[in-house]
């Protein structure tokens, strides 16, 4: 949990059921603070010199040799190189990397008849906000998300175990546009037992005070 005598001024708050890009280069870090504790948050890479490399799940396990995302660990792209680092971690950790992000089409599917905020739409909202278009939803590293499985392969959903407070930091091992969703899932338990999105605060320590860009 982030002391309070250290503690900066968010540089914003990632409002619930809401997604945003944010541009990092290369050596910059951010910290992503989990303010409830329960909100997963979906998240993407993209090269901000050519948005056909994108983060890739498959090969982040498989450079890893790991289903989850922990601490130290570096997130790859299509092309296997390193986006950015897990750099430290106050959760339990195990961040998942194998479940979708959500889609109208999921919420459809859990019985909901008007259209639902999905991460999907998240991504494709916030890269439309920065000028970028891309045809597809890449996989998403689900931050705080508790996916536990089974020997046999079964996987289950349950509640973040992160504590109200709890920060990771990443830092980019490249140039790189960094997509967030605050999932807006309110059905099932996956953004804890209240089915209630949370916002998330964000807070880039090494960027000059008032300078983004």
């Amino acid at each position: 949990m982030m002391k309070e005598q250290n503690r900066l001024d968010p540089f914003l708050l990632l409002k619930a059921s809401h997604g945003i890009a944010l541009p990092l280069n290369k050596g910059q870090e951010i910290i992503i603070e989990n303010i409830s504790g329960n909100q997963v948050v979906d998240t993407w890479a993209i090269n901000q010199h050519d948005r056909h490399e994108y983060m890739a799940m498959e090969h982040t396990r498989s450079l890893n040799s790991h289903i989850f995302f922990e601490q130290g660990m570096k997130a790859y792209s299509n092309l296997r190189h390193p986006m950015f680092t897990l750099l430290s971690d106050q959760t339990p950790g195990h961040h998942d990397t194998l479940l979708c992000p959500c889609t109208e089409q999921l919420y459809q599917q859990l019985g909901v008849k008007q259209y639902h905020r999905n991460c999907s739409d998240n991504f494709h909202e916030a890269l439309r906000e920065v000028g970028i278009e891309l045809s597809f939803t890449p996989a998403s590293l689900n931050l705080f998300m508790n996916v536990p499985f089974k020997t046999s392969g079964e996987l289950d959903r349950l509640p973040p175990v992160s504590q109200a407070g709890e920060c990771i930091t990443l830092a980019a091992d490249m140039d790189i546009w960094l997509i967030l969703s605050a999932c807006p899932q309110d059905i099932t338990p996956i953004n804890g037992a209240s089915r209630t999105p949370q916002d998330i605060a964000l807070y880039l320590p090494n960027t000059p005070e008032g300078k983004h860009e």
